[in-house]
């Protein structure tokens, strides 16, 4: 946040040569000016709209019509500038190593994750599933109707058995502050005996990652590829 605000008022510093408004308080500002009436002056700046009464105000140089149409290209070429370097910051920040904190159970590796930001849901870490795993409840709760739903896939579980599944694609699933978008789920159709909580976290999510498995300290570390 430090970073972006000084990236900000970078950017309003550097308007050299524009209107320049001089403040009774012995302080001086430039932009371009907006608009103006006998009361009030809007004063366009690279980071916003500032608003000054004319008792306010000393004196103002205005620059020519010209030099503002520079200064404009100059504010877009600093705010393009500015997106890019909010946007490669968040980059970095995403791709760093996060640990998370999980719970083991007779299942296995239980960790809690978000799903398309609605609900959250207890499912037990599986590398050897190649897609995310839930059951039908689940996709209930985040308002999917299956009442209907024909098979679309079948899936193979631990034990060997074939369940009837429909392939869904869910927006965000996030385990903590790791998130991936656009992840391919399976939703169990069959009323079948399965003991692994929620749902499976498989490689369709996992993938994404790379992962290590802490056991001894209890903490999964995720970073983003």
């Amino acid at each position: 946040m430090v970073k972006v605000v000084f990236l900000i008022l970078f950017c309003f510093i550097t308007a050299a040569h524009a209107d320049t408004l001089y403040l009774k308080n012995g302080r001086n500002i430039q932009g371009l000016i907006k608009s103006e009436n006998e009361n009030a002056i809007e004063l366009e700046v690279n980071a916003g709209i500032v608003k000054f009464k004319k008792s306010e105000i000393d004196k103002i140089e205005k620059v020519s019509s010209e030099e503002a149409v520079r200064i404009r290209e100059k504010w877009e070429g600093e705010q393009k500038d500015l997106q890019e370097r909010i946007s490669q910051q968040q980059l970095e920040e995403e791709s760093k190593p996060r640990k998370h904190e999980f719970s083991q159970g007779a299942e296995g590796i239980l960790l809690a994750v978000t799903l398309n930001k609605k609900i959250e849901a207890s499912l037990v870490l599986d590398t050897g599933a190649s897609i995310m795993l839930l059951r039908k409840d689940v996709a209930k709760k985040l308002g999917l109707d299956l009442d209907t739903a024909k098979f679309d896939m079948q899936v193979q579980l631990a034990d060997g058995r074939k369940v009837n599944a429909k392939h869904i694609v869910l927006e965000s699933v996030k385990v903590q502050n790791s998130e991936a978008l656009n992840v391919d789920a399976a939703i169990l159709l069959d009323e079948a005996d399965i003991s692994f909580g929620e749902g499976l976290l498989g490689m369709s999510f996992l993938s994404r990652f790379n992962f290590k498995v802490d056991q001894k300290e209890k903490k999964l570390t995720l970073e983003k590829i």
